[in-house]
């Protein structure tokens, strides 16, 4: 079996590591446990030696957020896969053992993750990752099991193994050499959709991922950015032209900017007759940052792959507000 490390990226986070190591501890005996912090200010380290002086700390010189902390840290970790899990996750036992069975089964594959549920409602799937991860033709990413805020209860619609486009970053397996082969996360994104733009690198390089429903985990979320914070807007919007602009085939990726830019437009709109106006400051700024950022983030091109395979749905915001599609199985190839 594989060699695996448990890396547990940190900022501040003293009481979610009280509240959440106890279960990855006992639940991950097969494993190395890592805590990655970010240059934390509060008592993290101190509580981790203390209390748990068996998991090894990694102290990050700045915070760097989840793409260069992440970056930073797996530099020293030495295994064949890591796992990168949020410290607010609850793990079951056996977490580790479908993963790593499949991992050594189907060694085409890159990535995996597991089914995610909500940590407080724990019949549902929770919303970062939830039971995989897909991307319809416009470069919007999307769940099994969420669709934007539309949550699914889990009734083992999703205990599974499939092929999936993106796996989330709240718990994402992959390939040590995979990782150091597409050189890590891009800083650039800081954070949200940093693990999007990974496995679509992945893609492009040949590799496969996969999400296992035999394994899961409960998310508590929104411990760092809740899904309704201006600053998770930008980066979201932002970030989404970020990969299309890097991933697409050059004469597939502009028009396909241009209509998301319109859409964007839109969603401003929508967010100002919600009265959400820092959030439509918010798709303003994020797209300022993209027309700055633009020559620097197409320099980052690599060779590219145009997967229709992969496209579940023509345009995954057409289905769900004009036909109003809130599960998976009932998406419309519209």
């Amino acid at each position: 079996m594989s060699k695996i490390a448990v890396v547990i990226l940190n900022w501040n986070g003293e009481e979610l590591l009280e509240q959440f190591l106890p279960s990855v501890q006992n639940f991950s005996k097969c494993a190395a446990i890592y805590v990655a912090d970010n240059a934390s200010t509060d008592n993290s380290i101190a509580f981790i030696k203390k209390n748990y002086p068996a998991i090894k700390i990694i102290e990050n010189a700045s915070n760097g957020g989840y793409a260069k902390g992440y970056n930073d840290a797996l530099q020293h970790v030495e295994a064949d896969i890591f796992c990168l899990l949020n410290s607010d996750v609850e793990v079951t036992e056996n977490w580790l053992t479908p993963i790593l069975n499949h991992f050594d089964e189907h060694p085409e594959v890159a990535i995996i993750q597991p089914k995610i549920l909500d940590y407080k409602r724990k019949e549902y799937f929770e919303y970062a990752g939830a039971a995989g991860g897909f991307i319809d033709q416009l470069g919007y990413p999307f769940c099994r099991g969420r669709i934007f805020q539309a949550l699914e209860k889990d009734k083992g619609q999703y205990d599974d193994v499939k092929e999936i486009f993106w796996a989330t970053g709240a718990c994402l397996f992959i390939k040590s050499s995979v990782f150091k082969e597409l050189k890590g996360f891009d800083e650039d994104y800081f954070a949200h959709q940093e693990e999007v733009d990974l496995c679509w690198r992945a893609h492009n390089h040949g590799y496969k991922i996969f999400y296992v429903g035999t394994s899961k985990i409960y998310h508590l979320g929104g411990s760092t950015l809740s899904n309704m914070n201006p600053k998770k807007t930008f980066l979201n919007f932002r970030n989404s032209l970020y990969s299309i602009t890097k991933n697409l085939p050059r004469k597939k990726a502009f028009p396909i900017i241009f209509f998301r830019l319109l859409l964007d437009g839109v969603a401003g709109i929508r967010f100002i007759f919600q009265g959400k106006f820092s959030h439509c400051f918010a798709i303003l700024k994020a797209h300022l940052s993209f027309y700055v950022n633009f020559s620097k983030i197409f320099k980052k091109r690599e060779k590219t792959k145009y997967m229709p395979n992969y496209y579940t749905v023509k345009s995954i915001v057409w289905s769900h507000f004009v036909y109003h599609n809130r599960k998976f199985k009932n998406l419309v190839k519209h």
